[in-house]
């Protein structure tokens, strides 16, 4: 598996399937690139680059602090690695609060822009309840309590799993740790106005994981980016909802081609 070299010298896993206009995958929170395996299908026509953040998957696991400013240069590393200059960008969850550094710091580089299911950060966005908080730190509960966050219990009870968006679960413990913290200290409100990429919002309306009142706020803060909503759809739309989602991603990427 092919590595790029970060800033800091730390190696970051990639991967590269298909042809095409290249469309960057950013996974969530203290998961790899796997998150994306069950809906890479509906992207064909495009060479889809994912990647495994640092602390995860075959991609060095140092012992320091992480950040999602930190993890866009990771991003910015595997671009340059790929002799790449500009690619389209799509982020669900923590890898939508990377893919907002990414288009803050790195306007050149990015070329439309795809948040979803993510919000601008914990001082200004809308957190999950202190409820749903104490039920994910419980580890006889964590599990469950984050399969019904990602999934309504019609789509689990008719799908059986494996799941690929409860974490990568050869991260070690201190990883985990790191992942939490540069989520949970995410903040690029100030630098939102300053996003020139087309931007599209997805977020399903049932999503109490990061508030589907997130997406709005988002949308309000970037000059021109458009939110959709998918209704009933949980944290995990991109997998329930594909039929929805990935066919708005693509229409938005195509509108914007032509543009």
């Amino acid at each position: 598996m092919p590595h790029a070299a970060a800033v800091d010298g730390t190696k970051i896993a990639y991967q590269v399937r298909g042809e095409g206009q290249p469309l960057v995958l950013l996974a969530g929170q203290s998961n790899n690139h796997t998150w994306w395996d069950p809906i890479l299908a509906d992207f064909g026509g495009r060479r889809l680059i994912t990647l495994d953040w640092r602390g995860t998957g075959d991609s060095d696991k140092p012992d320091e602090p992480y950040s999602t400013r930190g993890f866009a240069q990771d991003v910015i590393a595997v671009l340059d690695a790929l002799g790449l200059d500009r690619a389209d960008i799509y982020g669900t969850s923590m890898g939508g609060r990377v893919a907002q550094w990414l288009a803050i710091d790195a306007p050149d580089r990015v070329g439309k822009l795809v948040l979803g299911c993510t919000s601008p950060g914990a001082e200004h966005g809308y957190e999950r309840s202190q409820e749903i908080r104490k039920a994910l730190a419980d580890p006889a509960r964590s599990d469950r309590v984050l399969l019904e966050l990602m999934y309504t219990p019609e789509w689990l009870a008719h799908n059986p799993g494996p799941y690929y968006v409860l974490g990568d679960t050869g991260m070690p413990p201190y990883a985990k740790g790191r992942h939490l913290v540069a989520s949970n200290r995410h903040d690029a409100w100030d630098g939102l106005p300053s996003i020139t990429a087309p931007t599209l919002i997805l977020h399903g309306t049932y999503d109490v994981f990061s508030p589907v009142a997130n997406a709005q706020l988002l949308a309000n803060r970037i000059p021109g980016a458009r939110a959709e909503l998918i209704p009933g759809a949980r944290h995990a739309y991109f997998h329930e909802s594909r039929s929805v989602a990935s066919p708005a991603v693509l229409a938005f990427l195509a509108a914007q081609d032509r543009a």
